[in-house]
């Protein structure tokens, strides 16, 4: 029992390690992502923002399944890996992370992009500043609300995601096995128990950021963002 339990709260600082991670990854590409979405008008950021909205309508195992493809050897990941040694980042935490960020990309990005639109050009009229300076000093201070919604809601996703990580690591535990995966393994082995702590404690963390965000959203609605 003691040995479960340590493998468990491994489990936790994992998923933690991975979410904690794949918001800051997310949120420093999601932004700037989101702030040329709202601002171009080319071919290429419909392309960009249809692509970006894929895992919203594609199965997690079937999304999961594409990255690991990508991650393998002679393949990008594969590339990326032999910098330090290795051959493949499939099945590793760094894999996990790939998957993870790919998986909530489009949650944190649109929410950020819809809110650039909604305050329009104005704030930047008779601004010469660069288009970076004006990100930085104009556009996040804005949206800075949305920015925290969507750093919760990203790190919300990737504490309970499963499918992707499932195809991308294979669930091995203390390196790519995430807490939902317990709850899997506890229901197959009919130990109710478990899986039911376990479910708990995902569904109150779940019903915690639902509730802040809709503080937040009483927030945004009375400054009009």
């Amino acid at each position: 029992m003691d040995t479960v339990s340590a493998e468990i709260w491994q489990s936790v600082a994992l998923t933690i390690e991975l979410a904690s991670l794949t918001t800051m990854i997310l949120l420093v590409v999601g932004a700037p992502l989101a702030w040329w979405l709202a601002r171009s008008k080319t071919v290429l950021s419909k392309a960009v923002a249809t692509i970006i909205a894929l895992p919203l309508v594609l199965p997690p195992t079937a999304l999961g399944f594409c990255v690991l493809v990508l991650l393998g050897p002679n393949r990008p990941g594969g590339f990326l890996a032999s910098f330090w040694g290795e051959h493949t980042l499939a099945f590793t935490f760094a894999g996990i992370v790939v998957g993870s960020v790919l998986s909530a990309l489009p949650l944190v990005v649109q929410p950020i992009h819809n809110a650039f639109i909604a305050i329009g050009g104005g704030p930047l009229v008779n601004q010469r500043a660069s288009p970076l300076y004006a990100f930085i000093t104009i556009g996040l201070p804005l949206v800075r609300l949305e920015f925290l919604k969507a750093a919760l809601v990203g790190f919300a996703h990737s504490i309970g995601t499963f499918g992707v990580v499932m195809m991308i690591g294979g669930n091995i535990p203390g390196r790519t096995k995430v807490l939902s995966a317990y709850v899997i393994d506890y229901v197959q082995a009919s130990r109710w128990s478990e899986a039911s702590w376990i479910s708990g404690g995902m569904v109150m963390f779940a019903f915690a950021v639902i509730f802040i965000l809709t503080f937040i959203d009483k927030r945004c609605a009375r400054r009009g963002t």
